[in-house]
């Protein structure tokens, strides 16, 4: 099945990426989204990702069908005037009910593998969070990132003591890395606005939280 499509037009494509698809196929075995571009393509070009999620990150991911609006596109990210926000179910309950985190990124690769790290010689990272909803020994926070670095989410979450739930690299697996690209704006001209749905391991980590009835809409 071709994964669900939140827009769509002659120009552009804003699908719903399951968890676990990947971006771009990989040495290893597995679909990825570049699987299903014969079916979205339009004459003899494209398309082409316009921007990237993590494979496990579920949620709102921009496929241009255009090259004008590959270039616009990446022109936006670029300047960043492209609006993503993110939600998180994360362990433990921050204290404060929003605030901004700042701590610099970098690349550490050992025998292991690699991971992202704190390093004040890294890479600026900035992302905007706020308290959702409370649980039990858990929160569900809106993440607004200033910056596109890999794993900014991820690391920044672990890093104020909050690691997202599944995250096996910077928190503990579980059934699903619960990080969905919730809503995505795009200043073209019309502008493009999307959400995306609550995958089932998100709903459950929240109610496994007692936090999912407190939710207005999700």
């Amino acid at each position: 099945m071709t994964p669900p499509i939140l827009y769509q037009s002659t120009r552009l494509l804003i699908i719903d990426k399951p968890a676990g698809l990947a971006c771009h196929a990989g040495p290893h075995s597995g679909a990825s989204v570049e699987d299903f571009f014969p079916y979205w393509r339009r004459g003899h070009d494209g398309p082409w990702l316009a921007h990237r999620l993590d494979t496990d990150t579920a949620g709102c991911l921009a496929i241009a069908r255009r090259k004008t609006t590959l270039i616009a596109l990446q022109a936006a990210f670029a300047a960043h005037t492209v609006q993503k926000t993110y939600w998180a179910v994360v362990r433990g309950v921050p204290h404060d009910s929003a605030g901004t985190i700042t701590t610099p990124l970098s690349k550490q690769t050992d025998p292991s593998g690699w991971r992202m790290v704190a390093n004040s010689r890294g890479l600026p990272a900035v992302t905007d969070w706020h308290v959702l909803a409370r649980g039990s020994g858990r929160a569900l926070l809106e993440l607004t990132p200033g910056t596109g670095r890999t794993h900014q989410l991820r690391v920044h979450c672990a890093g104020m003591g909050h690691p997202i739930i599944g995250d096996p690299v910077y928190g503990t697996a579980a059934e699903g890395l619960c990080l969905l690209a919730r809503r995505l704006v795009l200043p073209l001209d019309p502008r493009v606005e999307v959400e995306a749905s609550m995958p089932a391991h998100i709903r459950r980590a929240l109610q496994g939280g007692g936090i999912f009835d407190r939710l207005e809409a999700v």
